[in-house]
């Protein structure tokens, strides 16, 4: 059995409780990235290979058990060139530097702003090169997300950089079929937006938003975040995404009160949802290719190059978010849907996912849709099991949405007090040990110059009084 090691934040398989995968994060902030990890897993899992999914934290001293227990560590990223995921980047290159297996790199992307202008990312050069060159130490390419990031990998030196895409738009496989179902979007259309919260309060998505939710009833917005899910389920406002009050995950804003936001921590039930609707947009590249891969068409409101180089790669269609925040009527999801050319999206898909499985071939990677049976037992495996739904505003009173909550709280209460009353007793029996060793160590011996003072000492302290007298 071949074994990989895929970096994600949990296996599709795992069914958590809304209130599990809030606690316990399970989508790494930000719920695209079970988009990708997920569609990845899909991809790899073959007979005879084994894909074990090891969370998104990077543990170096795992290295030696990792290089005894799999054959490959299998790395989907996004927009891992940026500098607040440096640390991150860093924890990683150690770990992989330790690594006698191969290390396959899915889709990494750099982040800078719409103009592809790299200076930004001039102060962690130096550790873009470090991870780059540990990663083509033990593989035979890496795979990034678009022109842009072949680019600034390519002016550091390296040869090696293929642009592949994103491994989420090739969930099934050569499939992707996205048409449009109606002729025009009219005011009572189903339609999805999405947004991230730089978005709303830097870059005018808020207005956009505020337009469509006015013209629309039918509108959803689409959250991301687990800020945005908490916010949803337990009407935390504990986060600094909190103070965003204009995104509609937000308790105050209108969409929150009236019902008309969601935020999903499983790809499948997200997806699922989607097919229902007949348009997405916003600035969530990963929340629109949801809606791709529900067949619903989708317009990206670009924002900067992450969003940028892989609509460019995919022919996904798209308009810069900096000039449609000035006319918002330009972001009209009619007038969207209508220019929403995709062509060269279904059209050219083939191609692109020919060249994904060539990366996968010469990287030693075998995938489900040649090697397998393109992905059936995965999809049955899904099917049969029963995912959570998307997590809702918390605008309910009745007795049975108090209780969930309140019901794995007390549970919650119950773990951590039995956690603490066993602390409790191995540290007073660690207590109890201690002090029975240090009784049964005897009292040092006194030195010989305690000894002789003890004998002289005497004396002539009789003899100093006497003086004295």
């Amino acid at each position: 059995m071949n074994r990989i090691l895929l970096r994600s934040g949990k296996s599709p398989y795992d069914v958590l409780s809304l209130e599990e995968a809030l606690h316990r994060d399970v989508i790494a902030t930000n719920a695209g990235n079970l988009i990708f990890s997920d569609a990845a897993h899909k991809i790899l899992e073959t007979p005879g290979t084994e894909v074990v999914s090891n969370g998104i934290g990077t543990d170096v001293s795992a290295a030696a058990r990792i290089n005894e227990e799999y054959d490959a560590f299998v790395v989907p990223l996004a927009n891992a060139f940026r500098p607040s995921f440096e640390g991150r980047l860093k924890r990683m290159t150690r770990l992989i530097s330790k690594l006698r297996i191969p290390v396959v790199v899915l889709g990494v992307g750099a982040q800078t702003g719409l103009s592809y202008d790299p200076a930004r990312l001039k102060p962690m050069e130096q550790s873009v090169r470090e991870f780059c060159a540990a990663v083509l130490d033990r593989s035979a390419s890496i795979g990034v997300r678009g022109e842009f990031t072949e680019q600034y990998l390519r002016d550091m030196g390296f040869r090696d950089v293929e642009v592949i895409g994103c491994p989420s738009l090739f969930l099934y496989g050569r499939d992707l079929d996205v048409q449009k179902r109606l002729p025009e979007l009219t005011s009572h259309a189903r339609i999805a937006v999405n947004g991230s919260h730089s978005a709303v309060q830097k870059q005018g998505l808020d207005r956009i938003i505020s337009r469509t939710h006015a013209r629309y009833p039918n509108l959803c917005f689409v959250g991301q975040n687990i800020s945005d899910a908490r916010q949803l389920h337990w009407r935390d406002l504990s986060d600094p995404n909190a103070l965003v009050t204009a995104m509609p995950t937000h308790p105050d804003h209108p969409m929150y009160r009236e019902g008309k936001v969601r935020v999903y921590v499983d790809p499948v039930t997200w997806i699922d949802d989607l097919r229902d609707f007949d348009f997405s947009f916003g600035s969530r590249i990963h929340g629109n290719i949801a809606a791709l891969l529900a067949g619903t068409p989708a317009t990206v409101l670009c924002g900067d190059s992450r969003t940028l180089e892989l609509c460019r790669y995919f022919d996904i269609p798209h308009v810069r978010l900096d000039k449609v925040a000035k006319d918002p009527e330009a972001a009209d999801p009619a007038r969207l849907y209508e220019q929403a050319d995709l062509s060269g999206l279904v059209g050219g898909h083939g191609e692109r996912f020919d060249r994904f499985v060539g990366f996968l071939d010469k990287n030693g990677l075998r995938n489900t849709f040649t090697h397998g049976d393109g992905g059936a037992a995965f999809e049955k495996r899904m099917r049969a099991l029963s995912f959570p739904p998307g997590v809702r505003p918390w605008n309910d009173t009745d007795l049975a949405s108090l209780s969930s909550r309140f019901g794995w709280l007390q549970s919650q209460v119950t773990e951590l007090s039995q956690h603490n009353a066993q602390l409790r007793r191995e540290l007073a029996k660690a207590q109890k040990v201690k002090q029975k060793a240090a009784a049964a160590v005897p009292a040092p011996a006194a030195s010989v110059y305690r000894r002789a003072r003890r004998v002289v000492g005497r004396p002539l302290r009789r003899a100093l009084q006497a003086g004295k007298q």
